[in-house]
């Protein structure tokens, strides 16, 4: 409850900090220097808490189901994209660790955009489940492999080449889940022209 562990280790040094310092260093009163490091101390058990998924949608307007099911799905996913972002900084060759950022990058935006928009999930499951997990694995290989003092140029190139695979299979779900949420913009469009050629003639 109101977030893990560290945040209430991090209010209560500050609390007791505060204590100490109002308590010796400026004289208050102790029962005041109390009240007042209890009151900071529960401000910043709420204000360190972790964001929470889906933090300030209305989840009852979208419905239990959907908000569920892209849950489970996000909670798959962000462990595999925090891991393909420190993989990505632990590769020496700049090439390579460009292209793994990218995936790291790709797959923090659709995630964001899945909470933004749960019932967007479907679109993108296959994605979520599989290609983000599967590309951080793939990623970490790599990154042992190169770091070894020969490592073997053979395996590197080819799973460097599935990384570089990777990277299109990311953009086309990227892109799959932006046509999604266009919805129905092309039938608007028609709409509207229609309408603008009846009202003003063009």
């Amino acid at each position: 409850m109101f977030g893990n562990d560290w945040n209430w280790i991090a209010a209560g040094l500050v609390s007791a900090a505060l204590l100490v310092g109002l308590s010796l260093l400026t004289h208050f009163p102790f029962l005041v220097s109390a009240i007042i490091a209890a009151l900071v101390f529960a401000g910043l058990v709420f204000v360190l808490a972790p964001r929470q998924l889906f933090e300030g949608l209305d989840l009852n307007s979208i419905g239990g189901s959907r908000v569920a099911f892209a849950r489970e799905l996000l909670a798959q996913a962000q462990p595999a994209a925090d891991r393909l972002a420190a993989t990505a900084r632990t590769i020496s060759d700049k090439d390579m660790a460009a292209k793994v950022k990218n995936l790291s990058d790709i797959a923090a935006d659709v995630i964001t955009r899945v909470e933004a928009k749960p019932e967007s999930a479907p679109a993108v499951r296959r994605f979520l489940t599989y290609y983000v997990p599967q590309a951080a694995e793939v990623s970490e290989g790599y990154a042992a492999l190169a770091a070894r003092r020969a490592p073997n140029q053979a395996r590197l190139a080819n799973i460097g080449a599935v990384i570089t695979k990777l990277q299109d299979a990311f953009t086309h779900y990227a892109d799959s889940l932006a046509d999604s949420e266009l919805g129905t913009l092309d039938v608007d469009l028609r709409l509207i022209q229609e309408s603008l050629k009846e009202d003003i003639g063009r």
